[in-house]
């Protein structure tokens, strides 16, 4: 293993082969739906080929090996020798998990596993046309003499090989074409059997191209040099195989540019019947290939002094050929920036935000007319900034959508169902530290719906549905918040089945679990050790799949909730905020202590008369609009002493959410809404129930940032 290489080549490495693994994972799943997608095939062939190309930069054998064979199949299934089926596809995504766990052990810099001399074993007969055990260059010896472009001869360097493998599929009739005229060229070829020859050059070029742009000399003059032709390019032959001449260059040029790019006509009569060349695209190829060394040669005695005072003709037939640059390669326009740097960039973002609160609070209480006018400068700088550098820490959800394909297919041949997986919103964009943490909770709730959700084939057609059941995993914004749909058009739930299990886990007694809404039963799957599965299997039914989902989604300050109809299906809604570096607040005083609660939290607020409080089961409630909320005062759970005070006549209520659980906060005053900066808790705070962390006020003041679900389950 070659780790001693210069790690910044290690390291574009790594993100490169990263990137075209995650898309292998994806596009690999897609092939087994469109087995005939050409294209398809060509970008997986060319993904396990660069990985290996770098690979073998790097000198790590095993993982050259196995990128070897998984793109010899590919190669075999480009061609059409072979038929993806359900088989092939198990052994080349198993050889794409050997090759990711050895791409990971690159990352941690550790000894590579080889993948098991089994599956290479595998890959490689794979690797062989369908029907034939020869190998299949063997199998063919009079194609590779016939079709010189499509197999490259004897060309095994790595600079041909993408190039041959483009043209081979899109554009084959043409090669076919022009290699027939480049196996007429026999005293070219007759030169050496490792070197390509002129004809087989221009035919390259041609596919790249387009005919139209190079196609030489009119038809007219073709006829004219007919003659020429073959002592000339015995002649050009004869000069030195390795060796271009300057008027050669000129005409490459002209091929790459068009003829207005770098005239090399030799005369005024071949700039005047320039335009009448794109009239003929259908000319031989042969003529106009094997062509240029005539040309050449003729203009070989023109003196190089000439060339100059062609230009202002030639510019007349340029403007057709113009279009051609438009295809010319766009330069770079991203930078790779370490992830730390824009965490300092946003934590300095973070400082200014609090500078700017304190400023507005400041300016609030000045009577000069200029400090309000810089202060609202301030503001609407600090917060296109803030926007700005938030946009650089976003990335698309593609990112953990990408996983997906790969785990329903799995899942759903492993339980033998049929399920099809669909997805919207991939391009909606949430900051990075989110789309890692949402990554575990959204395969949860995936796999909970191929296996929960969607029913057997069999089940399914009783039922009078398709055999095929369908996942939809979507995506979209929502002001600041970005909301995730998990929808499967599977069983449903039954809210029946799911009071008896509660009863029977003794999360509830029958009488408590009578009285509760549907909804409420929905949310019982979130309950730690709540499954309904009768037998616990590798896949479900050990009831923690979906209490790791609640507790992961609480802490990115999110909410779940469940909507599901018997026999039709269910919908998962998570909503989570678009980041969590920032979170806009509603700041409270309890006493006179400040405390922020997250604005997602929060319903509505409201002025009430305490004196008109209910008790129901012990617990202090109040009835608004027809609905029951229990009441807490917070200020005894928060404030030393609180516990103590007298309960005031009237007072503010903050009514808060938790998925589908509403409560009521008593709280001594409002301040107002805040966006606030999150700052973790020292070490001697670590752990304390009900706080998310801590932030400065726009008065300079500590506030303690509330988390709702935490402070609910330790004190109420």
């Amino acid at each position: 293993m070659a780790f001693d290489a210069d790690e910044e080549i290690l390291q574009d490495f790594l993100v490169e082969a990263g990137e075209i693994l995650e898309k292998l994972s994806e596009q690999l799943v897609d092939l087994e739906r469109h087995p005939d997608d050409s294209d398809l095939l060509n970008a997986i062939f060319r993904g396990f080929h660069t990985v290996k190309g770098g690979a073998g930069f790097l000198q790590l054998e095993a993982l050259v090996n196995c990128c070897h064979s998984a793109e010899n199949v590919f190669d075999i299934l480009r061609n059409h020798k072979r038929k993806v089926d359900s088989e092939l596809m198990d052994v080349v995504l198993e050889a794409l998990d050997y090759v990711n766990a050895m791409f990971e052990q690159v990352r941690n810099h550790e000894e590579l596993t080889p993948a098991p001399d089994e599956l290479i074993a595998r890959l490689d007969a794979l690797a062989q046309p369908e029907g034939e055990g020869a190998p299949p260059a063997a199998a063919q010896p009079e194609q590779e003499e016939s079709e010189p472009a499509e197999d490259g001869g004897d060309i095994t360097d790595d600079e041909f090989e993408q190039l041959l493998d483009a043209l081979q599929d899109e554009k084959s009739a043409e090669v076919s074409s022009a290699s027939s005229a480049g196996s007429a060229g026999g005293d070219q070829e007759s030169s050496g059997d490792d070197e390509i020859t002129d004809d087989e050059f221009e035919a390259l070029l041609d596919q790249l191209h387009g005919k139209g742009q190079f196609a030489g000399a009119p038809a007219g003059e073709e006829e004219a040099s007919g003659k020429e032709e073959k002592p000339a390019a015995k002649a050009g032959s004869a000069g030195g195989d390795d060796l271009i001449t300057d008027d050669e260059f000129e005409k490459l040029l002209d091929d790459l540019h068009g003829k207005g790019g770098s005239p090399t006509a030799g005369g005024e009569p071949s700039a005047s019947k320039e335009p009448a060349a794109p009239k003929q695209p259908s000319a031989p190829k042969q003529p106009a290939s094997s062509k240029e060394p005539a040309s050449a040669k003729a203009n070989a005695s023109k003196p190089e002094k000439s060339k100059p005072a062609e230009k202002p003709e030639a510019k007349g037939a340029a403007a057709p050929a113009m279009p051609a640059r438009e295809n010319a390669p766009a330069a770079e326009t991203t930078v790779r920036v370490d992830t730390k740097r824009l965490d300092d960039i946003m934590n300095m973002v973070g400082e200014l935000v609090l500078v700017r609160n304190r400023l507005q609070r400041l300016g609030a209480e000045s009577e000069d007319e200029h400090m309000h006018k810089a202060v609202s400068n301030l503001d609407v700088v600090t917060t296109d900034l803030q926007s700005a550098v938030m946009q650089t820490r976003m990335q698309p959800i593609k990112k953990v959508f990408g996983r997906f394909p790969r785990v329903v297919r799995d899942l759903a041949r492993n339980l033998k169902k049929e399920v099809n997986l669909v997805m919207h919103g991939e391009e909606t964009d949430l900051d990075k530290n989110l789309v890692e943490a949402l990554s575990d909770p959204l395969v949860h709730l995936v796999r909970n719906s191929v296996d929960h959700g969607i029913e057997a084939p069999e089940v399914r057609e009783k039922a009078g549905k398709p055999r095929q059941g369908t996942v939809t995993l979507s995506a979209e914004q929502e002001g600041d918040h970005i909301l995730l749909f998990i929808e499967d058009d599977g069983a449903g739930m039954d809210p029946e089945v799911l009071r008896r299990k509660a009863v029977e886990k003794g999360i509830y007694d029958q009488d408590a679990a009578d009285r509760l809404t549907n909804s409420e039963c929905y949310n019982l799957i979130f309950a730690a050790g709540f499954s309904t599965k009768e037998q616990i299997s590798d896949v479900s039914g050990r009831g923690v799949g979906m209490d790791v989902v609640k507790t992961k989604i609480g802490q990115l300050n999110g909410q779940l909730s469940i909507e599901s109809e018997l026999g039709k299906g269910s919908r998962i809604v998570i909503k989570v905020p678009l980041t969590l570096a920032i979170m806009p607040t509603l700041m409270i005083m309890l006493g006179d202590q400040s405390f922020a609660l997250p604005l997602v939290n929060v319903v509505e607020i409201f002025h009430l008369d305490l004196t008109k409080t209910n008790i129901v089961d012990g617990r202090e409630c109040i009835v608004v609009r027809d609905k029951v909320f229990p009441l807490f005062h917070i200020k005894r759970w928060l404030v030393r002493g609180g516990a103590g005070q007298e309960v005031p006549d009237n007072a503010h209520v903050v009514i808060v959410a938790m998925g589908t659980k509403q409560v009521g906060f008593v709280v001594d005053q409002l301040v107002g809404q805040e966006e606030v900066v999150i700052k973790p808790l020292g070490r001697a705070l670590q752990g304390t129930p009900g706080m998310a962390g801590a932030t400065i006020t726009g008065d300079g003041r500590i506030a303690l940032i509330i988390d709702v679900p935490s402070l609910l389950q330790h004190y109420g």
